[in-house]
């Protein structure tokens, strides 16, 4: 097949792109940043751009996974984000359904982080005494940034294409898999590989698993027609845990790891306080087969290994 992926030059690509060569599909990657999966260097706010890349390869499949992110809010105007997330996202579905186009699947990815209001966000400063649990039956959202807003548009915006045209789209909501730091994580807690261990109880994934839900996922969409899934990693909660989390986390996670507490504390670790949020991908199972290889307790396999335990 040959796919064009976007953002090329980004996090998830390094992962994705030689994955799909590997499988033989012919891979086109397009990034406003050279990169070493980049053949096309240039936006898909640029519509003849994205026309010329689809027609002059024959794409069959699209792997949209370029946008302006979270950290960008601080340093890039609102309008970037319009340009870039949303209009650069119809570009896409337009010249994908234009007559003469051999598109036959789209893959779209977007973020939980649309699902996350400012209250949710500030859910222990207001005193919520249960942490939310967030699946796709979600209807309500309320983005909390211009990030959130734009990607949610995009979602919209592949809902009226696919309802339009038909032409298979599946949304991946993923949860964090990105190397960076967490806006928040200094209010919590002090270590980055401490923070990002305790996020994979409820809101995150490896950036191989991110991948590997995109390469399900293209080749699940025309059987699938439309959906969207939320990609994290399984967690071990369920919402009877939600009131518990929000009044002390670590109980909860002593209960489903009996030996975490002994595992963290030759490494100084911590867990988190409180748990306000917990994403379920359960549906990503069910509909689309596809589960995180790596979840939590993998995590702590991992550091016994590590430590020679």
């Amino acid at each position: 097949m040959n796919i064009l992926v976007t953002g090329s030059s980004g996090w998830l690509a390094q992962d994705l792109v030689p994955r799909l060569k590997r499988a033989e599909h012919t891979v086109i990657g397009l990034d406003p940043v050279p990169g070493p999966h980049t053949d096309v260097i240039g936006t898909v706010a640029d519509r003849d751009l994205v026309r010329r890349t689809i027609r002059d390869h024959r794409i069959q499949g699209i792997v949209h996974a370029g946008a302006l992110h979270k950290p960008q809010v601080a340093t890039h105007d609102p309008a970037r984000f319009i340009e870039t997330n949303v209009q650069g996202t119809l570009n896409l579905l337009q010249e994908a359904t234009a007559e003469g186009s051999t598109v036959d699947r789209f893959v779209f990815t977007s973020t939980t982080s649309l699902m996350i209001s400012q209250e949710i966000r500030d859910a222990h400063r207001r005193g919520i005494e249960r942490a939310f649990w967030i699946d796709e039956e979600m209807t309500t959202l309320e983005p909390r940034n211009i990030y959130g807003v734009s990607k949610l548009s995009a979602e919209h915006l592949c809902r009226m294409v696919h309802d339009a045209t038909g032409l298979p789209i599946v949304i991946l909501r993923t949860s964090r898999f990105f190397p960076e730091e967490d806006d928040m994580a200094h209010e919590i807690i002090q270590s980055g590989a401490n923070t990002k261990a305790n996020e994979f109880l409820f809101r995150r994934l490896t950036v191989h698993d991110a991948a590997s839900a995109h390469i399900v996922a293209l080749d699940r969409a025309p059987q699938i027609g439309f959906d969207t899934f939320i990609i994290s990693a399984l967690t071990p909660f369920s919402p009877e845990d939600c009131e518990q989390l929000m009044e002390y986390a670590p109980l909860v996670v002593h209960h489903y790891f009996p030996r975490y507490r002994e595992i963290y504390a030759r490494r100084g670790w911590t867990m988190f306080d409180y748990i306000d949020r917990v994403y379920d991908s359960n549906k990503a199972m069910r509909r689309m087969g596809f589960v995180c290889k790596t979840d939590f307790g993998d995590i702590l396999a991992q550091l016994d290994r590590e430590d020679g335990v």
